[in-house]
């Protein structure tokens, strides 16, 4: 686990974002932690928030021409992220769409910087894929490479089948999923520290039935 990672899941503890206890997912699993990016809802929070997504890209040393948000929870996350990268490397430009197409003005749906080179998606998670596959198809629509997508947290759970849904994305469009931590790093935080002792062996029955 990197310096930056064991950063973040602290900082994610402080902000009410991970929480332990017993959660009822969509999936109908009851998961032994929850994890919600909606809960960085602050200016300084989101300040935080896109710098641990900057040094995501900067650590794994990609090729980034534009960053693009998908609607509507990639809007800040992209917004964050390229301030924070103009802070610590270089100024990079950035894009996101509009759920509806504008009819006035400049039209379509598209906002910021034209779509061009090679391309990296910010979202928070990927549970379903769809936001993925959505963004991939107006990415290459445009005449753009998609180079990856960066995410908050990698649950590393089996889906319908033997992969994750963050592996079904990887395979189905042969790039990269970096996520800022996954569970992996979750527990090893939590081997780490003392304080979460009775969380330790349920998580990791939890990731011993679930997990990839």
């Amino acid at each position: 686990m990197l310096d930056y990672q064991k950063q973040f899941i602290t900082y994610a503890l402080d902000c009410g974002v991970l929480k332990f206890g017993e959660f009822h997912l969509k999936s109908g699993r009851i998961s032994p932690y929850f994890f919600n990016t909606g809960l960085f809802n602050t200016g300084a929070q989101l300040d935080k928030l896109g710098q641990f997504y900057a040094q995501t890209l900067i650590n794994a040393e990609v090729d980034i021409d534009i960053l693009y948000g998908p609607a509507y929870k990639g809007i800040p996350l992209v917004s964050a992220t390229s301030i924070a990268f103009s802070r610590l490397l270089r100024d990079i430009p950035f894009a996101f769409n509009r759920k509806e197409a504008k009819d006035h003005g400049e039209g379509g749906v598209l906002v910021g910087a034209p779509l061009q080179g090679k391309v990296w998606i910010l979202d928070d998670v990927i549970t379903a894929g769809t936001s993925v596959r959505e963004s991939v198809e107006i990415i290459r629509n445009a005449g753009a490479t998609v180079a990856g997508v960066v995410i908050a947290l990698d649950r590393q759970e089996k889906g319908q089948n033997q992969t994750s849904a963050v592996q079904e994305v990887s395979q189905q469009f042969g790039i990269p999923v970096l996520p800022i931590i996954s569970l992996a790093e979750i527990i090893e935080f939590i081997e780490q520290n003392p304080s979460f002792t009775e969380q330790l062996a349920i998580i990791r029955g939890y990731r011993q039935q679930y997990g990839i």
